[in-house]
């Protein structure tokens, strides 16, 4: 339940484009998005590169990026369903930039280690889990409902956008900065999302539940998501599909480098052009979603997103490189067209006061098998060899994208209504 105000009344009649707390988050989490995508690229090259990593340590990196999910995934969303979302965010964001930045600073001083690096990436993560459930929470307060698929397109297709420019600006930087002096750009991005924060004022702000121990408010989140079958699915789906996504994205750098033969900008070059497929698919999430339906859309999207991730891991020298490309393409645009419906539809079938809850319960599984797929990549690529592994970790995710085929929405037009909130969370007038 939300408590709306006058200003949120007047909010439904604003077009999004005149929605000042939404340009100022819009732009925020653009630049944010754009160090994090330069980032992508150039933490695993600082590895590679400076510290001569092999496929078992770029495979510990992301997992240090992906295991404070679950570690604090669920506490964190307990904690967030409690705090104000934008002072978490600003908190995050801040602490990020000093974590991201303390690399190119180190590497200044020539005291940058293996341990260092991994601890950046950890502490980076830890700032993922609060700021990306608060901002969940978040949205909903700027923007009104009906433009919630709207707002959301919008986000992700800059978020795709600035993945397409960042790797080749990344691939550029290193090439001619360094790999870690590129990552100050990283940092900066993270003061510039903090300061446009600082500067929103929302809407309407949730009810918050009843004070109540913090392992009862953690049980609430995940009883409302394993009692939901949809919600349920998602997250199983979503986390063996994670798996299969991280574990071949963890060696993607070292198999373009290592067994491909590209150099900092080539791979630069290659990643954008494969992160253009994300920017396609929030361009067209919405108008697909109107064609066929939301629930159509979206187990279309998931079956179509499938099988192309088997091409990312039979790209070869020279021309070959294109099987690559192609896979990473139409990845991103399924994945990505697929997470504006799905985004959009949990944050209005989802009460406001079980959001953070929800999501981090959602995303304790979801991201939680990301460290897990990191640290298993490193050992089958060291043991089996990185394209071997990159295949087989296509195939995961491809198998878990087909069984949308027999999902919960088959034979659904349209995503499910929005759930009441449980009354034993509904507060006392």
């Amino acid at each position: 339940m939300t408590a709306t105000t006058g200003r949120d009344a007047d909010a439904r009649d604003v077009p999004l484009d005149r929605n000042r707390g939404f340009r100022r988050l819009w732009f925020g989490e653009g630049v944010s998005v754009l160090g994090n995508a330069t980032t992508s690229v150039l933490l695993p090259l600082v590895a590679v590169l400076e510290l001569d990593a092999g496929a078992a340590v770029v495979g510990l990196l992301t997992a240090a990026a992906w295991l404070p999910w679950l570690v604090i995934g669920l506490p964190a969303g307990a904690w967030v369903d409690r705090l104000p979302a934008r002072a978490v965010m600003i908190v995050a964001d801040l602490v990020a930039a000093v974590a991201i930045g303390s690399v190119p600073v180190a590497a200044a001083l020539d005291a940058l280690t293996l341990p260092h690096l991994v601890g950046a990436a950890l502490a980076a993560g830890v700032t993922t889990v609060f700021f990306r459930t608060a901002y969940t929470v978040f949205v909903p307060q700027v923007v009104p409902d009906q433009q919630l698929e709207a707002a959301n397109a919008r986000l992700l297709g800059t978020e795709s956008g600035m993945q397409v420019a960042g790797p080749g600006i990344g691939g550029a930087m290193a090439q001619a900065l360094g790999a870690a002096a590129g990552l100050a750009l990283d940092a900066a991005s993270f003061v510039v999302s903090a300061l446009c924060l600082w500067r929103i004022r929302p809407a309407r702000q949730p009810e918050r539940p009843p004070q109540a121990p913090l392992r009862v408010r953690i049980r609430e989140g995940v009883a409302f998501v394993s009692s939901d079958r949809y919600l349920r699915w998602f997250v199983v789906v979503g986390g063996i599909s994670n798996f299969g996504l991280t574990g071949y994205t963890a060696l993607l750098v070292l198999f373009l480098v290592d067994t491909v033969g590209l150099g900092p900008s080539a791979l630069g070059v290659v990643m954008t052009v494969g992160a253009c497929g994300g920017l396609l698919g929030a361009t067209v999430a919405t108008r697909l979603s109107r064609r066929l339906g939301s629930a159509r859309a979206t187990v279309l999207l998931m079956v179509a997103g499938g099988p192309p991730a088997l091409l990312v891991g039979l790209g070869g020298g020279g021309g070959q490189v294109a099987w690559t490309v192609a896979g990473l393409f139409l990845v991103g645009l399924a994945v990505v067209a697929g997470n504006v419906l799905r985004g959009a539809w949990r944050q209005r079938y989802v009460p406001q006061a079980l959001m953070g809850r929800v999501v981090t319960t959602s995303q304790f599984v979801n991201f939680g098998t990301m460290p897990l797929a990191g640290l298993a990549a490193g050992a089958l690529g060291e043991a089996f060899g990185v394209r071997q592994t990159v295949l087989l970790m296509a195939a995961v995710h491809c198998a878990a994208c087909l069984s949308a085929l027999r999902s919960p929405l088959r034979g659904l037009r349209e995503m499910p209504a929005p759930r009441q909130v449980p009354r034993v969370l509904t507060p006392s007038r």
